[in-house]
């Protein structure tokens, strides 16, 4: 196997041999590849047929892509049943290529060892565009569940894939879809918040517990809002509690979810830690989307999944969503005999959040004045992945170390590394505001744009840095999208792509001034000077 998509990879270098650092088997990875050729092979079969495209080529390339994604599906019977989808679809689209005995593309599959083994350029400028699109497609998929789609988007991710499957391209050929990455993102983002907030209301700021109380509950983990709510309304009246982990944190911000009583509070904190804290858990875990770690024995008869997710030998709820099995497990384990109180890292017993680009800007005029009296002298978003890097506590000093005239604005699941400190207030709000999950970065993006014209200025011109982690593909697509706007000086860490080439390195710091993360002491100095 060879894989370099997510941060946590071998040496900083690529995962090779019998299985990777996320637990994906060599088996598994060469599926994944497959079904990558696959969709590269069908993008090629869409070319000059687009009148054969419907919603179920589009929602495969979803499916298919999402797939992919680092923490999703480690099920090869699932994998393989997309990967013979996919060649279904292919043959439908172009059946006479199949009769044909030449070989023009149409009726094969990319091999993607190509990628891997081309010029080191090459490789990274296609990881960037393949890497992107995946991150991409988990957004699309989240909002296609709600029914919204774009067919901006859909035309894009087989125009991505087809240029991955270029052999004959160079820098000059991809390195404009890798900014049409970016692009096509922002599009998607927007189409995600406007799935969110016209199915669930626009986020408001609330305090979450995490305490957990007596009785059978179940936690919820991943991404997925709409699964939430299918569990909140089939749970309704049972007697089960609902609790929330890592990124599905946020969805007690939405009205239409925090309605509900018997959704109480949150559990546990991200995704890197689940093996410690699902361990003696006495209730299932149901997975939404990606950040799914491998089971181990002690709790692996206590999990479920959901959509795109699979696990081998794990019960997988179907896309009609009926999750007996989920709520009999709830029952029959009982939880806790008592009250416990599950503190975050920083021994917090609850934590706000709710604060998108709604809840901000209806108070723009206090955060404007704030700035030009000088109460407020800085932002920083301070945001994106969490992992198990021990470089990652870097943020955690970051942002202790932030003056009290600054505030910090996060997102994504590396909040849980400093989100329950107490940082005091400013002009009423909290120094901390916790935008929501990575799906929410278009609220970031707005909340900044807002910004730049209340004071009739560039966002580069505005008192905002932005420090970054990341750790999979949906936080490229996002960087993407940040570099398409024209966004400078964003540091990131706690270590570079793998996929980044020297040349292409040196192409974002000089276009973009992308930096490395040095130290907390360091980089305030930089910044505040």
């Amino acid at each position: 196997m060879f894989c370099f998509q997510c941060e946590q990879t071998a040496k900083c270098a690529g995962c090779t041999g019998k299985a990777g650092v996320c637990g994906k088997k060599e088996d598994t990875a060469q599926l994944q590849d497959r079904l990558t050729g696959a969709l590269i092979g069908l993008a090629r079969s869409v070319e000059g047929n687009d009148h054969l495209v419907n919603d179920a080529t589009n929602h495969l390339v979803l499916e298919g892509l999402f797939a992919t994604l680092t923490n999703v599906n480690f099920d090869n019977e699932a994998l393989q049943e997309l990967i013979d989808r996919v060649e279904e679809e292919k043959r439908r689209m172009v059946p006479l290529c199949f009769e044909c005995a030449s070989s023009c593309g149409k009726n094969q599959d990319y091999d993607m060892n190509r990628v891997w083994n081309a010029d080191e350029d090459i490789r990274s400028l296609k990881s960037l565009i393949l890497f992107g699109i995946r991150g991409m497609a988990a957004y699309a998929f989240h909002a296609a569940v709600l029914g919204y789609h774009s067919e901006e988007v859909y035309r894009f991710l087989y125009k991505a894939l087809y240029a991955v499957g270029m052999d004959e391209w160079g820098m000059d050929e991809l390195l404009p879809v890798v900014m049409e990455v970016g692009k096509v993102n922002l599009t998607c983002m927007e189409l995600l918040d406007q799935a969110n907030t016209e199915t669930f209301g626009h986020p408001e700021p609330v305090r979450v517990s995490l305490t957990v109380e007596k009785g059978p509950f179940i936690v919820v983990t991943g991404h997925d809002l709409y699964d939430l709510k299918c569990l909140l309304e089939q749970t309704e009246g049972k007697g089960i509690n609902i609790y929330t982990h890592g990124e599905m944190l946020p969805a007690h911000a939405y009205p239409e979810l925090k309605k509900y009583a018997h959704l109480k509070g949150n559990f546990g904190t991200a995704w890197q830690n689940q093996q410690k804290e699902f361990a003696n858990l006495p209730a299932p875990i149901l997975y939404t989307s990606n950040c799914l770690m491998p089971p181990k024995p002690e709790y692996s008869d206590r999990i479920f999944t959901t959509e795109a997710v699979g696990y081998p030998g794990i019960v997988h709820i179907d896309s009609e969503r009926d999750f007996t099995p989920v709520i009999e497990k709830a029952l029959e384990l009982g939880g806790f005999d008592s009250d416990q109180t599950l503190t975050g890292a920083n021994q917090g017993g609850s934590v706000m959040t709710g604060f998108a680009r709604n809840a901000v800007l209806s108070a723009a005029d206090t955060v404007i004045d704030a700035v030009k009296s000088g109460a407020i002298r800085h932002f920083f978003l301070v945001g994106g992945c969490d992992g198990a890097r021990p470089g990652r506590s870097y943020y955690t000093d970051f942002v202790k170390q932030t003056p009290a005239d600054t505030v910090v604005l996060t997102l994504a699941c590396g909040k849980y590394r400093f989100h329950d400190l107490d940082l005091g207030t400013i002009g009423g709000l909290p120094r901390i505001l916790d935008i929501g999950q990575c799906n929410d970065a278009y609220s970031a993006i707005q909340i900044a744009l807002a910004l730049a014209k209340a004071f009739d200025c560039g966002v580069n011109d505005l008192p905002l840095s932005m420090i970054l982690s990341w750790y999979e593909q949906k936080a490229v697509c996002i960087l993407l999208t940040l570099l398409y706007l024209g966004i400078q000086n964003i540091r990131l860490g706690p270590t570079l792509p793998a996929f980044l080439s020297k040349n292409v390195l040196n192409y974002l710091v000089e276009n973009f001034h992308i930096a490395p993360v040095t130290t907390p002491e360091e980089d305030l100095k930089a910044i505040l000077g």
